[in-house]
């Protein structure tokens, strides 16, 4: 297998906009496009993250929509990738691997989204559509629901009193919309306090309205190249150093939500392949939908013990100059979650913290970076480990 490397990534700004989902993966796309000193004639192959379009704008089979408004080669084919929030993570994962097997030397993947535009009703049925459609979406489960109950086991299984644990994950929230308010790009850019948190109104007990991540638009995509191209091509390549990916296919079969078993087996794959170990890592952009998710995660990533990760944010330990640092753009909760493009714009993030290009929001010396990204009703999780 050749080794790989990531050349030019971007996003547009995530919130709410008037740009198609075209639109906007043009704009990211031909910006990764630009700085990776290439041209789109260069380009071999496209990997389209999307998960909603059919019911956004009514539009399916955006893949080689995307290549003809990027103008890409006839020879380059374009697949559209669906796997839930996961799904430009694993579209450029898929990316990586067809590249280091020698099948393309250039691709572009990443994904776009525009959900503002379904409204909170249809975009909350939507997103439940990732669940388990005959064991947990006819029982009413919507995500904010899942997670409320992984609150409440978190609460049982390691007896942290209820109260504390919500003003654990309430600082959870603090600490990411302060870090996104240093993000030019991201939805959210207004500092919170642990009151603005706990006096929101109740989502699905006991997550609160700012537990829970928005709904955003953005696009975001990255360049893949093998790495005697890119290092040809760009300055400072960023190599991928290790990946994972797994399954697991349903909450109704998984007892225990505190701990997201595909997480887990995709996260010791990536270490396994870079060598590395969680203390490693400097900086990490995981899936943080909801407070508890971030909590649940940083033990699932192994940075903490399962059931001692609650108090880090609190503690200062997931935030600059802390033990690892957790979300610098925001993460979904600030910089916000257009589920097409997460995964593109955690890996935009992470290559951009290893070049030191992060301005106010930069990871002193961060070499060694982590992306996780979880799909569905915890059933994919896909992790890259990048080093520069």
């Amino acid at each position: 297998m050749r080794e790989v490397a990531v050349l030019g990534v971007a996003m547009t700004k995530f919130g709410v906009s008037e740009k198609t989902n075209l639109e906007m993966f043009a704009e990211a796309g031909l910006e990764a496009i630009t700085k990776s000193n290439v041209e789109p004639k260069d380009i071999q192959a496209l990997f389209f993250g999307n998960c909603l379009g059919g019911f956004e704008e009514g539009q399916l089979h955006m893949a080689p929509f995307a290549h003809s408004e990027l103008g890409l080669p006839t020879s380059a084919p374009a697949v559209r990738f669906e796997c839930a929030c996961a799904t430009a993570t694993v579209a450029i994962r898929q990316a990586a691997l067809l590249v280091a097997g020698g099948i393309y030397d250039l691709v572009l993947a990443g994904g776009t989204e525009r959900a503002t535009i379904m409204g909170t009703p249809l975009a909350t049925r939507t997103f439940a559509m990732a669940s388990h459609a005959q064991h947990e979406s006819t029982a009413g489960i919507t995500f904010p629901g899942v997670f409320a109950m992984a609150a409440h086991m978190y609460t049982a299984k390691y007896g942290v009193e209820f109260p504390e644990l919500k003003k654990h994950t309430a600082e959870v929230a603090v600490k990411n919309h302060r870090h996104g308010a240093l993000n030019p790009k991201a939805h959210f850019r207004k500092k919170i306090d642990v009151d603005t948190v706990l006096n929101s109104m109740m989502v699905a007990d006991p997550l609160q309205l700012f537990d829970c991540c928005p709904f955003s638009d953005g696009a975001a995509a990255v360049v893949i190249a093998e790495v005697n191209r890119a290092k040809d091509l760009v300055d400072k390549p960023i190599y991928i150093a290790g990946m994972g990916q797994a399954a697991c296919g349903g909450l109704y079969l998984q007892r225990d939500i505190t701990r997201v078993r595909a997480r887990e087996e995709a996260a010791r794959q990536a270490y396994h392949q870079a060598g590395l170990t969680p203390s490693d890592i400097d900086v990490v952009e995981l899936h943080d939908c909801f407070t508890i998710a971030e909590i649940l995660a940083i033990e699932g990533l192994g940075f903490y013990e399962f059931g001692k990760g609650y108090d880090a944010a609190t503690k200062g330990e997931t935030t600059f100059g802390g033990k690892v640092v957790i979300n610098p753009s925001g993460g979904l909760k600030a910089k916000g979650h257009p589920i097409g493009a997460t995964g593109a714009a955690q890996v935009t993030e992470i290559v951009q913290q290893l070049r030191g290009e992060c301005d106010e929001r930069q990871v002193e010396g961060a070499t060694v970076g982590l992306v996780d990204t979880l799909g569905g009703d915890l059933g994919t999780v896909c992790n890259i480990i990048l080093r520069s």
